[in-house]
């Protein structure tokens, strides 16, 4: 069947739904901008509100017979290669939550990597999956992880041949990637699914030097966040599914169960139209920002104490099997300051927000939507952050545990601490006790503490100082952290 990318059903509904001049007596109550406030719409415009109609008895009709949405969903399946995608307004948040809903069930056990983002860990709480944790590939140098091996999986599931199926994380936030096939082919020999958090992976079906993207790697379910690296607005997500491992109905009845049943045709229109972009342009518009990538990282090598992290520093043996170099991720050890500190300066000073901090980094995301101007007022303000860096107060010091003191035991299902009796503890002794919360550096959101996990020193100074040096912990019930949730002495 021949598919034209050059349709794009939601937009085109939603101009019709204009040029025909419907008029609403339904949700939303702003009708089209008139009852918004003025100072609102003065700010965000009047096209934001035109754009906000109701996905049924709106954009379609009540009984959605125009298959708008439906149409929508087929093309973006074809663009990426494959068999059914489902749109969803609630990011990918909730569609790693669907997809981990589908492959296991309350205390069905899920092999998954511990580099995993905050809202699997949700997931987890909510379904009450018991996970399996398969280790990251430590680079102890430079305090990083990488995602696990397929020979870490084959392993786990040895030893928890029950498992229902399998989660890895690829690309992370940092860029680095998974050996995807060989992961998939593990699972496929047990004929259990596997599902990729490919979050950060929006732009990668769509130009032969970016990494393997996981529906052609053989994935099942694969989660991706159009807003991250694509064209989409805030929440636009997309999860994507091939093979009989995992039914489509079921998936999208797990999904229907989380999801809003007021979606945004908004968010909508933005997966709508990049999928559009990209089928009809994305070699293009990848092979221009892998371009500028490439000459803006060669600038900032030439800045003193900077280094652009690339492959040489993220692949190898015990480190991942393939990078995105386009997250931009920049080492400023050489600066003796830290990402927080950076980040704050270019901000204040530059008016520049960088995206990923850490305790030796910061992230300059290069997309599709950069040009010589913008990178331009990039490189000028980093070079203009190694001239300030000397006076800067002295990096505060991050205590980073080795490798072997990063993991904790997970000593109670994460359901199970999180709802259970609990009680707060001074952070000085809560040692020893088992973590009734997530506690979250945010970004990458990689949590540092899961609820169920044996809290230990290492982990509580790694977070105590890591908060005193700029650290963003938006999700303990003590912002201060000078207490911590723990599950009740009496449950333990």
């Amino acid at each position: 069947m021949t598919v034209d990318h050059t349709q794009a059903p939601v937009l085109e509904a939603l101009a019709d739904y204009h040029r025909l001049g419907h008029l609403s007596f339904t949700p939303p109550g702003h009708k089209q901008a008139r009852g918004a406030d003025p100072a609102v719409r003065e700010t965000l415009g009047d096209a934001v509100f035109l754009g906000d109609v109701l996905a049924s008895g709106g954009l379609d009709d009540r009984l959605t017979r125009g298959r708008v949405l439906e149409r929508a969903e087929e093309l973006m399946a074809d663009a990426v290669h494959a068999e059914h995608t489902f749109f969803t307004t609630c990011g990918s948040s909730l569609s790693v939550k669907a997809a981990m809903l589908a492959v296991a069930g309350p205390h069905e056990k899920l092999l998954i990597g511990r580099d995993a983002h905050k809202s699997v860990v949700s997931g987890l709480i909510l379904s009450g999956i018991e996970p399996v944790w398969i280790e990251p590939r430590w680079d102890a140098e430079r305090h990083l992880a990488h995602p696990p091996s397929a020979a870490e999986y084959e392993r786990a599931f040895e030893a928890h041949p029950d498992a229902k199926g399998a989660l890895v994380t690829s690309p992370t936030p940092y860029g680095s990637c998974a050996a995807l096939g060989d992961i998939a082919e593990v699972c496929h020999r047990r004929s259990v699914p596997l599902i990729v958090d490919e979050a950060w992976g929006a732009h990668l079906p769509f130009h032969p030097d970016l990494p393997s993207w996981a529906m052609d790697a053989g994935a099942d379910i694969c989660v991706t966040s159009i807003h991250k690296m694509g064209s989409g607005l805030e929440q636009g997500s997309v999860f994507h599914l091939r093979g009989d491992l995992v039914p489509p109905d079921l998936l999208k009845m797990r999904a229907d169960l989380l999801g809003t049943t007021s979606p945004s045709v908004l968010l909508y229109a933005g997966l709508d139209g990049w999928r559009r972009q990209m089928a009809l342009r994305g070699k293009e518009l990848m092979g221009g920002a892998l371009d500028l990538a490439a000459r803006v990282h060669s600038a900032i090598e030439e800045i003193d104490g900077m280094h652009v992290d690339d492959r040489d520093d993220f692949c190898g043996p015990g480190l991942a099997d393939d990078f995105d170099p386009l997250p931009g991720v920049i080492d400023l050890d050489g600066l003796g300051i830290t990402g927080f500190q950076a980040a704050d300066w270019l901000r204040e000073h530059r008016h520049i927000d960088a995206h990923l901090t850490d305790h030796r980094r910061i992230g300059m995301q290069i997309t599709h939507g950069d040009d010589e101007e913008t990178t331009g007022e990039l490189l000028a303000a980093l070079r203009d952050l190694a001239r300030a860096a000397p006076e800067l107060d002295p990096a505060p010091r991050v205590e980073v545990p080795p490798p072997s003191e990063l993991r904790m035991e997970q000593a109670r299902l994460p359901r199970d601490a999180f709802f259970g009796p609990a009680e707060n503890v001074p952070v000085a002794e809560a040692a020893g006790r088992i973590a009734a919360e997530m506690i979250t550096p945010y970004p990458p959101g990689i949590p540092a503490v899961l609820p169920g996990e044996l809290l230990t020193e290492p982990i509580l100074e790694y977070l105590r100082t890591g908060l005193a040096a700029g650290m963003n912990l938006p999700d303990p019930a003590d912002a201060e952290l000078e207490t911590i949730r723990v599950v009740n002495a009496s449950a333990e």
